[in-house]
């Protein structure tokens, strides 16, 4: 899991990934590859991320709005094609 899920402290983003934060009352920044995008889950997630958050940001990443333990076994169960 840590080579798809990172949690990264630092502000950087390897090529073929993007930041998201995840979680309610306080949010961590994850950093993941980009394939993630494609999974139906994921895409659903995008619509009520706009929604509730816009996605003008000023942290520099997509906030997803859901818990932490959904996002984890979302992309537990999502591997790449």
């Amino acid at each position: 899991m840590n080579r798809v899920l990172s949690n990264l402290g630092g502000k950087d983003v390897p090529k073929g990934h993007f930041a998201v934060y995840v979680g309610e009352a306080s949010r961590k920044r994850y950093v993941i590859p980009l394939y993630y995008l494609n999974h139906p889950s994921f895409r659903c997630l995008l619509p009520q991320a706009e929604k509730e958050f816009g996605f003008n940001h000023p942290m520099g990443a997509l906030t997803i709005p859901c818990t932490e333990e959904i996002f984890i076994n979302l992309t537990c169960n999502s591997r790449s094609p």
